[in-house]
């Protein structure tokens, strides 16, 4: 029972206390106990509210954190002269995106009442006058644009080394004001067209499309993006010889590259699990101690064995295929993992989101193979991991969400569309198509478009000089790393150190 929702009638009370319910001293009685029962409820209502809202917040600063690992992980795959750039882009993707997402990505994404296409309420604007309703609160808003900045984060990895600044200012504005919060309307809010969440139930084929944490929203955003970036720029200079083989241009930091990635990884026990929203809410009534907390936990746990299986799976994937054990690789293989099960995380079992890891690693692997013979260049391998694991994912969620796992993250008469695989029907398989579908081609009108606009002004791609210099120096006034003390005025010599000699002359070698 939900205490905090009981209520109390000191009428029906107070024939519990006597036998005359016109007893005056009775229904004095029962109205002061009703008082106290009245005033225990709201103090629970309130603890309730106060510890969702704690781990919406606590899970928006894990989100959050994850920009730290970015920047670790695209500083240390870009070469030494371009990482005070790389790790600058970081930066005004989180700053630039909060603007741009305060402004008008918010109420684009979840501004309510709206229609299915996207949010349109004033008051979500600039948060005007948010929050209006119970229930919301300003967590939410930060909790969404960490996932924003996420996917224009993602963005920026595909188009690094070769990219003018002012490019990424505008792109990143763009992708965290407009394309992505259309999207994330489209199957998060309660108005959107696709949402499994709609709050009139009228579901795309009975379902909805099933995204939970958003391998959907946010990673295919940001892999696709990135995909239409790096394709009208165009390769790096050197990465493939004149002919057309590929070459590697190797990150300067492994180092930096495995910090990011465990960030990443800590990051996203934010990211999947914290997309809950909220933790006090019980499921079945029949089992004691079971509800959204337990969802959680398993949450936490089908995001880790995705991300393991594939980073061991990629490790001696590509050791028979290259025949060495590289680092890079596996790291790239575990944000793989993580990058597919986060559609489907909180509504499989454990076992599922092993093989979901296990594809992952193949899929990437595949789409690296395509992207060499396509003379793709990602430095990070962003559209390839994020965009293609992504789409495995939104894939995985049709193929093995489960009916009890449906039915507790989306309640309903319990009859919604669950995984082909696990015998409910394939509604829910082909609402994950489409919203596949709708995505590539909503960020390919939008952002395609935009990206081949900034080539066409000059406003996309650095000069030739500037890239074979590295844009630290030529954009940024010098190195991220200080090689020598050359240029370190406070150890320059000003004078003779020991004693001073008080002769000129030389002293003549000793002979034998």
């Amino acid at each position: 029972m939900d205490i905090a929702a009981t209520t109390c009638s000191a009428k029906d009370l107070a024939v519990l206390l006597s036998s005359s319910s016109n007893s005056t001293s009775s229904l004095a009685a029962a109205t002061f106990l009703c008082s106290q029962f009245s005033n225990i409820s709201n103090k629970l209502s309130d603890t309730t509210y106060a510890v969702d809202n704690t781990y919406l917040l606590f899970s928006a600063y894990l989100v959050f954190a994850m920009q730290l690992g970015f920047a670790m992980l695209c500083a240390g795959s870009v070469r030494a002269k371009n990482t005070m750039n790389i790790m600058l882009t970081n930066v005004l993707d989180a700053a630039a995106g909060a603007i741009s997402y305060y402004l008008f990505g918010f109420a684009f994404a979840f501004g309510t009442p709206s229609n299915g296409f996207i949010g349109r309420h004033h008051s979500y604007f600039a948060l005007s006058s948010y929050p209006e309703r119970p229930g919301t609160d300003f967590s939410f808003f930060l909790y969404q644009w960490a996932f924003a900045i996420a996917a224009a984060g993602i963005t920026s990895g595909s188009i690094a080394e070769r990219t003018q600044f002012v490019a990424y200012l505008i792109y990143s504005s763009f992708l965290t004001g407009f394309v992505y919060p259309t999207v994330s309307h489209w199957f998060w809010s309660s108005d959107g067209w696709a949402s499994a969440s709609r709050s009139d139930n009228n579901l795309l084929f009975g379902s909805g499309a099933i995204d939970f944490a958003g391998s959907g929203v946010v990673h295919m955003v940001g892999g696709i993006a990135g995909l239409w970036g790096a394709l009208i720029e165009g390769p790096r200079i050197g990465r493939f010889d004149r002919m057309g083989r590929s070459v590697a241009l190797r990150g300067h930091s492994a180092s930096l590259v495995v910090l990011g990635t465990f960030l990443l990884w800590f990051g996203w026990y934010g990211f999947n699990p914290g997309s809950f929203l909220t933790i006090l809410k019980p499921y079945e009534k029949s089992r004691p101690y079971y509800g959204q907390w337990s969802a959680v936990g398993r949450t936490a746990v089908t995001t880790t064995l995705a991300g393991c299986t594939s980073a061991l799976t990629t490790l001696f994937s590509k050791r028979l295929l290259a025949g060495h054990w590289n680092v890079i690789d596996v790291c790239n293989g575990l944000l793989g993992g993580f990058a597919a099960i986060t559609s489907g995380c909180a509504v499989v079992e454990p076992w599922a989101a092993i093989v979901c890891g296990f594809v992952a690693s193949w899929v990437l692997i595949g789409c690296n193979f395509l992207a060499k013979k396509l003379k793709y260049d990602d430095p990070l391998e962003a559209a390839q991991l994020h965009g293609g694991c992504g789409a495995w994912g939104v894939i995985f969620t049709g193929l093995f969400a489960t009916k009890t796992y449906v039915n507790e993250v989306y309640p309903g008469d319990g009859s919604r569309p669950y995984g082909l695989l696990m015998g409910g029907g394939g509604k829910l398989l082909a609402a994950q198509f489409v919203q596949i579908v709708v995505i590539v081609g909503w960020v390919s009108v939008t952002m395609g478009p935009l990206f081949y606009g900034l080539h066409k002004m000059n406003l996309l791609r650095i000069s030739a000089e500037d890239e074979m210099a590295g844009m630290d120096m030529t954009r940024h006034g010098g190195f991220a790393y200080a090689y020598n003390d050359e240029d370190d005025v406070s150890v320059k010599p000003w004078g003779k150190v020991g004693p001073t000699s008080q002769s000129s002359t030389p002293t003549p070698p000793l002979t034998a």
